[in-house]
């Protein structure tokens, strides 16, 4: 994976992701402890408030897509979603100072701060993923690896933002919460105030034009342009993203765990005891991006050998591949967890292999979703089809909240999904193995098919 060839404004969008995400994933890694531990919600009231959120926060960028494609520009768009999800990032500040003497109000401060965290996302997000894209000419060879170094942003700013923020918040002090906010929207404001000094100079073609203006609305004469109706070919290319989208829902509503039944499971029954420390359970959720950040430069090299010997895998494919990885993820700890009794801690281990498989699966995955969007998509459509691609992640961190309601506890009756009884944690992380297993396995037996409907753009 070669950088230098990469235009600078790679770099300035990598570097505004980045600390973007470390607001959303710092937020992320206390928020659950928040609820049940200074509010006191049950574990399933604050799972489904957290799959609520987290499933409106990838609904929205489908409107943010939209008005970028057709009013706003990707930047215009990407300002003003900054600063909302900054005024959510510190009204969540506020929710943690009430929480003691005021948890009405507390309650209502988390609740306006999520909104404000939803809509402004639904701004940003679509908008510099597009823009990744549209700093190469039509038909550049370097846009996967465009993405996959993008994708190492998003990940170098989740890999601090648990450390830092659960550092601060998590202490076993619910008052300390307060400070994780605190640094979340502090990340937000430096992410705005990054993209905004050098936007200008860095956010444009090979041809040195700016890219993410506003849309031109009219021509010269006044008349109104009108977006030219899709082809054959774009008809085909667009339904492939729509029918890859819905594989990445089962992906998703298992991969985003993380943020709820795992941290429950890393709080409760796992051996957080290193070397005489406790550590966090928000820490387990650094794992993750510290894999990805490893290991990406490896699956780029593993694709870019393939793909010089003629082997490498089509896009739906490798994301098959994805669904595979994240069924052997929860395989592994079904297997550590089978007969182990309410109450026993089992060594960290178990949880530290299941986000590695997972990290693979996501490698498999998500990049690799990102850089097909921009590919597939017309040039005019772009933003809407991002946002119509987190639409399915929408749709799956809701489905993440519902799975992690099932989440076994003794003092309550035995959950079901669908006739399947969750006993224990055995059954529980199973359910994942099926469902994720299956999915591979169909979207493998189509990926030809895909393949052949995508005319070339691999």
């Amino acid at each position: 994976m070669s950088t230098q060839s990469h235009p600078k404004g790679l770099y300035l969008l990598f570097v505004t992701e980045m600390w973007e995400r470390f607001s959303y994933y710092g937020m992320r890694a206390i928020f659950t402890l928040y609820m049940i531990k200074a509010l006191l919600f049950d574990k399933a009231h604050a799972s489904d408030i957290y799959g609520t959120y987290t499933g409106l926060v990838y609904l929205t960028p489908l409107v943010g897509g939209y008005i970028a494609d057709r009013y706003w520009g990707n930047r215009r768009s990407i300002l003003a979603g900054g600063v909302l999800m900054a005024l959510g990032q510190f009204m969540l500040f506020f929710s943690g100072s009430l929480h003691e003497t005021n948890v009405v109000a507390a309650s209502w401060l988390l609740y306006g701060g999520l909104g404000m965290l939803i809509a402004g996302n639904g701004l940003f997000k679509p908008n510099i993923s597009s823009m990744v894209g549209q700093l190469y000419a039509p038909g550049d060879k370097r846009v996967d690896s465009a993405f996959t170094i993008f994708y190492m942003g998003i990940n170098a700013g989740s890999l601090f933002a648990p450390l830092v923020c659960g550092s601060l918040g998590d202490t076993g002090n619910p008052s300390d919460f307060k400070w994780g906010f605190m640094a979340a929207g502090c990340g937000m404001l430096l992410s705005l105030v990054i993209f905004s000094l050098f936007k200008n100079k860095y956010l444009v073609t090979p041809e040195g034009k700016p890219i993410g203006m506003a849309p031109k609305r009219h021509h010269e004469s006044g008349e109104k342009v009108v977006h030219a109706p899709l082809t054959g070919i774009e008809k085909q290319r667009l339904a492939v993203i729509l029918i890859v989208s819905a594989f990445v829902i089962f992906f998703w509503s298992a991969f985003e765990q993380a943020g709820a039944s795992l941290t429950f499971f890393a709080e409760e029954q796992t051996n957080r005891n290193l070397l005489g420390y406790t550590v966090p359970a928000s820490f387990f959720q650094s794992i993750n991006p510290i894999s990805v950040v490893l290991f990406a430069p490896i699956f780029a090299w593993i694709w870019t050998k393939l793909g010089n010997k003629g082997m490498e895998p089509s896009s739906p494919a490798k994301m098959a591949l994805g669904l595979f990885f994240l069924a052997i993820g929860y395989l592994v700890i079904a297997f550590g967890v089978d007969g182990l009794a309410p109450g026993v801690k089992v060594s960290m281990l178990w949880l530290v292999s299941l986000y590695m498989l997972h990290t693979f699966g996501e490698l498999s995955l998500s990049p690799i979703g990102l850089s097909l969007v921009v590919k597939l998509s017309p040039a005019r459509f772009t933003s809407l089809m991002m946002g119509i691609w987190f639409l399915s992640n929408a749709a799956a961190n809701k489905f993440a909240g519902t799975l992690s309601e099932l989440y076994p506890d003794p003092a309550k009756p035995v959950p079901h999904f669908l006739g399947y009884a969750v006993n224990n944690l055995h059954d529980f992380f199973m359910l994942f193995v099926f469902m994720a297993g299956a999915s591979s396995l169909i979207l493998f037996a189509l990926s030809s098919v895909l393949k052949k409907m995508m005319h070339g753009r691999q």
